[in-house]
């Protein structure tokens, strides 16, 4: 029977009920000292010992409360000691206030979970996000300790794919909830959906500070045929392919990688669309202007065969600017195929004998070369897939009468170098083949290319080369 219950005790004034005075005798009333609580509850005690299988806590009850390391966390195979220290304050359940042994038993575990299901409730009504640490990697996705076990989806823990999912083990993440099921323990994250509203902001505050004519640093995120994406901080903007560089370039992989560092400039903003078009090659020496500073109308220099084509051969003369050797500059005889001269890859030294600046053409030749006499070789079939014979260009849609002052086998090509040198340019030729193109891209870039040329041949024994030609600029 509890003191206080005997006939005799009194409860000594000013004691709060912690003295009692018996037969004149003033003594402890233990019983003030515990504090009422039925199983089920939620108790505050400081833990005073820790072994290897428990943890033992006082919560001002006549015994100390037991915590199982089962207990003591959702994790699996916790160890005592790094879950809790010696006089730390901890929140635990009660499970059973007597059991077999007569102790105590609590849990940790199972009283966070209580609060973390009130936390996790509130977050998902109010679109909060919460906040827990990675303490499983499973198959297809994350477990995370919200003091509850938090599944988040592989696809869901960043905006792009990971790869690794191991490199987050430990690592404290806010993630929104998603879904919510209490009666099955069931609660689906997204951290995805947490950085793409910093995503959004990201983009409004970069687009505010970016201007077209900026030179800025950003991290290769994509490669697609058309072109590719930069990261600049958190926001994508798009080098097209014909920005990439001032040479030609079939695929973007060629040059860039996933993940490499580049500064790009900024040719245009979409603020409406959050779009932003950047340039490679703007920020790169264009080589056509080392041309017009260093080389001369009657200088020789040495190049290498890019291209064979009915009408002549592509050389470059520098990385990126490639002139034109028409048929009739090949050889100081009649050449039916410029194939039975010269073959891509072959090295050659060139005359220029003309350099239109405005339109970034060259005209070149083999013959005029002091010395110089490639012999006549068996014409070599073109390897599958080359497209150097004009066989393979698409159909234009252009009448027959355009090519009417063209023999047969010279036919103008309609193709642009990204040096800036018009490929369908053949000297001395009279006749135009115009086409027009526009692509958009899915980053909104859209770009439209004109290119025309003229060109034809006439036969002799001593063709003369003739500028060609237009008053259209290619553009890209």
């Amino acid at each position: 029977m509890p003191a206080a219950d005997l006939p005799n005790a009194k409860v000594v004034e000013g004691s709060n009920g912690l003295l009692l005075e018996i037969d004149g005798q003033i003594v402890p009333n233990y019983d003030a000292t515990l504090h009422p609580f039925a199983e089920g509850d939620v108790v505050t005690g400081h833990v005073v010992r820790i072994d290897n299988d428990e943890v033992l806590v006082d919560i001002g009850y006549k015994s100390e409360g037991v915590i199982p390391s089962s207990e003591l966390s959702i994790r699996k195979s916790v160890d005592p000691s790094e879950e809790v220290s010696l006089g730390e304050e901890v929140d635990a359940l009660v499970l059973t206030k007597e059991d077999q042994d007569g102790r105590l038993i609590l849990s940790k575990k199972r009283a966070r979970f209580e609060k973390a299901w009130r936390r996790i409730e509130s977050a998902a009504e109010s679109g909060e996000p919460v906040e827990g640490a990675v303490i499983e990697v499973v198959k297809g996705g994350l477990i995370i300790d919200l003091g509850v076990r938090g599944f988040l989806p592989a696809s869901l823990v960043d905006i792009r794919r990971v790869p690794n999912l191991d490199e987050y083990m430990g690592q404290a993440i806010e993630c929104k909830v998603i879904e919510l099921n209490r009666s099955r323990n069931n609660v689906v994250l997204s951290r995805r959906a947490v950085l793409e509203e910093q995503r959004k902001e990201d983009r409004e505050r970069i687009l505010d500070r970016l201007q077209p004519g900026q030179v800025v640093e950003g991290k290769i995120s994509n490669i697609v045929d058309f072109g590719a994406f930069v990261d600049l901080d958190g926001i994508d903007g798009l080098i097209h392919i014909s920005e990439l560089s001032w040479s030609h370039v079939n695929h973007p992989s060629e040059i860039l990688n996933i993940g490499d560092t580049v500064s790009v400039k900024v040719l245009d903003i979409d603020r409406d669309r959050q779009r932003i078009s950047l340039g490679l090659k703007q920020t790169q020496e264009d080589p056509w202007q080392r041309v017009v500073d260093t080389y001369n109308i009657g200088d020789e220099l040495e190049g290498s065969v890019t291209k064979v084509v009915t009408f002549g051969a592509f050389v470059e003369i520098l990385d990126g600017v490639e002139g034109l050797v028409h048929i009739s500059e090949l050889a100081q005889h009649h050449v039916e195929n410029p194939r039975e001269i010269i073959q891509p890859g072959d090295p050659v030294r060139v005359k220029i004998l003309e350099i239109d600046s405005e339109r970034r053409r060259l005209s070149l030749s083999i013959k005029r070369v002091e010395g110089q006499v490639l012999p006549v070789r068996p014409i070599v079939p073109p390897a599958e897939g080359d497209t150097g014979d004009l066989d393979d260009v698409p159909e234009l849609g252009l009448s027959e009468d355009v090519f009417a002052a063209i023999e047969p086998d010279v036919v103008a090509e309609a193709e642009t170098d990204l040096g800036g040198s018009d490929r369908a340019e053949a000297a001395g030729t009279e006749s135009g083949v115009e086409t027009e193109s526009g692509v958009e891209t899915e980053s909104g870039v859209e770009t439209e290319s004109r290119v025309e040329t003229e060109s034809g041949a006439e036969q002799g024994l001593e063709p003369e080369v003739a500028p060609a030609s237009s008053e259209d600029t290619p553009s890209v």
